[in-house]
């Protein structure tokens, strides 16, 4: 039986953590809060499309309670990852592989890249080198992740729609066993999982829905469905759709979806992103691999992005208002 830790389970953690465990895998989590305490005495309960389903885990605050596994997977946010990287020693044996299923652009983006810029770190994302230097490229895996989940009260937790998807896939392009492990229980346990050899267009697929209802939403403090309802907003989501594909093109990346289909679809959607949920929550919110990043690329390939540049440079003032986002 394969030996997972998810590292970091809270919505999106809870529900890939459950799956697993549907799906045959002996799954731990780290965790913190009441959460952490209602998953340590009642197990999770998941509410989603295909039933209700009751998984009992292992649920540490301490990673060293668990010990070492077969495989981690990182679904924390993007600011936490460093303090993760402190933290994972004892999840880590000789072979432990790392998925980061997590948004944005990845720390890792450019190691195993094969490309012109094969090699460059991006400090904004990796303070110090501290995730590299305590994991290691050698370990890591990217992930994405398609699940609108929500942690409704400690213990539960709510996956808001059918269309779920995890990708998984080694950056040097590789479809590896590692990443087969555990795609197979999670698979079996209901949520699909591709094995990918391009993880980055995967990543930049993802990104899209980041790049445009992100900031749009942060800004309006609304779901999808309401802020794309409006037609300038709306006609505003697809500039910036626009944008978002010219800059993924820069990059290697032909995003097939037409930009105003793109902005359609997520309009349909009653969903508040993730990056909204942090705000309301006064959670760290992910500016740096959303919108800093994506904003150095453009400005580095020439690529312009004038719609998204000034909704993601409002966003990221509310979001050092609130104390939420660090001082540039």
């Amino acid at each position: 039986m394969t030996r997972i830790c998810v590292f970091g389970a809270g919505a999106i953690g809870s529900h890939l953590a459950t799956r697993l465990a549907l799906g045959g895998a002996e799954v731990s989590v780290v965790a913190r809060g009441a959460h952490l305490e209602a998953m340590r005495e009642k197990g999770i309960t998941l509410r989603a499309h295909d039933g209700t389903h009751h998984v009992r885990v292992q649920a540490e605050a301490d990673p060293a309670a668990i010990g070492p596994v077969d495989a981690v997977l990182v679904t924390t946010k993007v600011p936490a990852l460093p303090a993760v990287a402190e933290a994972i020693g004892p999840l880590l044996g000789p072979a432990t592989a790392v998925a980061f299923v997590t948004n944005g652009i990845p720390w890792w983006y450019f190691l195993r890249h094969g490309g012109a810029q094969e090699g460059r770190r991006l400090p904004v994302l990796d303070p110090g080198g501290v995730i590299e230097s305590r994991i290691g490229i050698a370990r890591t895996l990217g992930g994405v992740v398609y699940s609108a989940s929500a942690v409704v009260e400690p213990g539960i937790v709510t996956s808001e729609h059918a269309d779920l998807r995890l990708f998984l896939g080694e950056p040097d392009g590789t479809l590896s066993e590692r990443a087969l492990a555990i795609a197979r229980p999670m698979s079996a346990g209901g949520m699909p999982t591709d094995v990918v050899p391009d993880i980055r267009h995967r990543v930049w697929g993802k990104l899209m829905g980041n790049l445009t209802s992100g900031p749009l939403c942060l800004l309006s403090r609304q779901d999808m469905m309401t802020t794309f309802a409006d037609p300038v907003i709306f006609a505003a989501g697809v500039r910036i759709a626009e944008e978002g594909a010219a800059l993924a093109l820069a990059y290697g990346h032909d995003l097939a979806t037409p930009a105003e289909a793109r902005i359609r679809r997520s309009g349909m959607i009653a969903h508040k992103p993730s990056i909204l949920q942090d705000l309301e929550l006064g959670r760290a919110m992910e500016v740096d691999a959303l919108f800093t990043v994506p904003m150095l690329l453009a400005r580095e390939a020439g690529v312009p992005m004038p719609t998204f540049e000034l909704c993601a440079r409002l966003a990221i003032q509310a979001a050092r208002a609130a104390g939420l986002a660090p001082a540039e």
